[in-house]
């Protein structure tokens, strides 16, 4: 009988692998592929994107990221959208978009796929928050709630005509229902 040996890859190994489609993190020494985004989530994720970026990019304030990899503090992680207050995205010497991230989003969102375990998700949220980020949102499709996390605070539910927090710089003016509301393309 021969033994085996189980060795943990550290984060230098897990960043130098190809990267998979859908994207893989790193976790606490784990590797966890994401779900391959379905419909009601890459909706939510294309207009949280397209809503931010047209109101903040033009004026230089913010850009939000989809599907961006950022690693810090032992993790790479993939928000499902990651917005970056303009000066502190990391740009080339050429004012280009880098390929790595090596910090944590101003303001992470999550959207919750039907196959993803909630603590999972919210434990990215809360990572970045520990490491900087001023504002988390998990979305949850399901039940139509945003749960929203800001540093040193209680998480706070929100539903319905809720309003949503958004950072302080980007004039922006939501609720949940607007939100869910973008679900609906139908006839």
């Amino acid at each position: 009988m021969s033994a085996t040996t189980t060795q943990t890859l550290t984060l230098e190994e897990f960043l130098k692998l190809p990267e998979t489609k859908p994207a893989s993190e790193y976790i606490n020494g784990e590797i966890i592929q994401k779900p391959i985004p379905k419909g009601r989530h890459s909706r939510l994720q294309g207009k949280l994107c397209a809503v931010v970026n047209e109101v903040m990019e033009n004026q230089k304030i913010a850009y939000a990221f989809p599907e961006l990899r950022c690693t810090f503090g032992e993790r790479s992680i993939v928000p499902d959208v990651a917005v970056f207050h303009w000066e502190h995205i990391p740009f080339t010497i050429d004012n280009e978009v880098p390929d790595n991230f090596e910090l944590p989003p101003d303001w992470t969102i999550e959207i919750l796929s039907p196959e993803q375990k909630p603590n999972k998700v919210i434990g990215n949220i809360l990572h970045c928050l520990k490491y900087g980020s001023r504002l988390g949102w998990f979305l949850d499709p399901d039940d139509l709630s945003i749960l929203v996390f800001v540093p040193e605070q209680q998480p706070v539910l929100l539903q319905g005509e809720d309003f949503l927090p958004v950072l302080p710089e980007i004039q922006l003016a939501l609720t949940v229902n607007q939100v869910f509301g973008w679900l609906k393309m139908g006839k």
